[in-house]
């Protein structure tokens, strides 16, 4: 099958097309014919290797694995013995262990779901990772109630844009910070307000938030603390390593004999009612996919480029198989 590998960290040039092994499903996993992917933060980290905690797990010198993508949506080819949720034909999409800018993928069966037949295949694999990272932070870390005051840094990105919107399914009032230019983009994926962090500084301005979301951005922690109502929560999905870090070890500290909490998100562990959950979010149109460009699988690399500038409105998607 055809696939984009890469042999070594680096930039986007780094990559390539080549012919691999198809993988063959486990026990408990089903593989895919891939249609679609989509790009996450953690492939654009993982292709440059600039972060030791990511080299200690995909490898110090070169990379272990070497096909990028988590986010799959196409067809199932084939399904594991224990499987018994999907068949052959279905359209699926959701998370696999890697592997998904390729021809074809496997995903444990517990991280899949059908497609709903009003999106298309270049749609639903803009959701996986990006919305269930939202929802668990929203819903579960943030424990957001209705009328609550939300800020959401890094509004326009990928995991940004779908916070936003399960924010607001919970009946907050959402504030968005992005860039100038992103202001309406923002405004259009259903946040109340939108902030242009180039020229309003939200942790100086009178008003407060009760649960603030760093989906991007490089501010301290002390400027977040700042920000938050009391009894607020503070959680750092994102941005830079020095945000991520100080959100995970001093974010614990900041919390003690405090009424408010601060911490990060940790490694995104979905169950299947939190599948359940995002599904019934996507048929009843309160998440609604945001795609700003498709590259087809030759262009991977110029994807990540453009990934990279951070000009993105949205996912970035792959398309791999046409005539969906």
């Amino acid at each position: 099958m055809k696939a984009i590998v890469y042999d070594t960290y680096g930039s986007p040039e780094v990559m390539r097309l080549a012919d691999v092994e198809k993988p063959v499903p486990q026990e408990d996993e089903v593989l895919v014919e891939v249609h679609a992917a989509s790009i996450n933060y953690v492939d654009w980290q993982l292709l440059k290797g600039e972060s030791f905690l990511l080299r200690v797990l995909n490898g110090l010198n070169k990379p272990r694995k070497q096909i990028l993508g988590d986010d799959i949506a196409g067809r199932v080819k084939a399904t594991g013995e224990s499987v018994s949720q999907f068949k052959p034909r279905d359209e699926v999409f959701g998370i696999s262990d890697f592997g998904a800018f390729a021809e074809y993928a496997c995903a444990e069966e517990k991280y899949l779901m059908k497609k709903p037949g009003n999106i298309s295949f270049d749609q639903a694999a803009a959701f996986p990772y990006a919305a269930v990272t939202a929802l668990l932070s929203i819903r579960n870390q943030g424990q957001v109630q209705p009328a609550e005051k939300v800020l959401i840094n890094g509004a326009s990105g990928g995991v940004g844009v779908y916070a936003v919107q399960v924010a607001k399914s919970f009946g907050a009032e959402v504030t968005g910070v992005c860039s100038t230019s992103k202001l309406d983009f923002v405004l259009s994926v259903s946040a109340d307000h939108a902030t242009d962090y180039t020229k309003d500084d939200f942790t100086i301005q009178t008003q407060r938030f009760d649960l603030i979301v760093a989906v991007a951005g490089n501010r301290s922690i002390f400027d977040y603390k700042r920000a938050l109502n009391p009894g607020g929560t503070y959680i750092c999905i994102g941005g830079s390593m020095k945000q991520y870090f100080q959100a995970m070890l001093l974010g614990p500290i900041l919390s003690v004999g405090s009424d408010i909490s601060m911490g990060s998100s940790g490694w995104v562990k979905p169950d299947r009612e939190d599948f359940d959950f995002l599904l019934q979010l996507i048929e009843t149109g309160q998440l609604l996919p945001v795609v700003d460009r498709t590259f087809p699988l030759s262009e991977t690399p110029e994807a990540l480029r453009y990934y990279g500038e951070g000009k993105a409105h949205g996912k970035v998607v792959i398309t791999i198989k046409q005539n969906q």
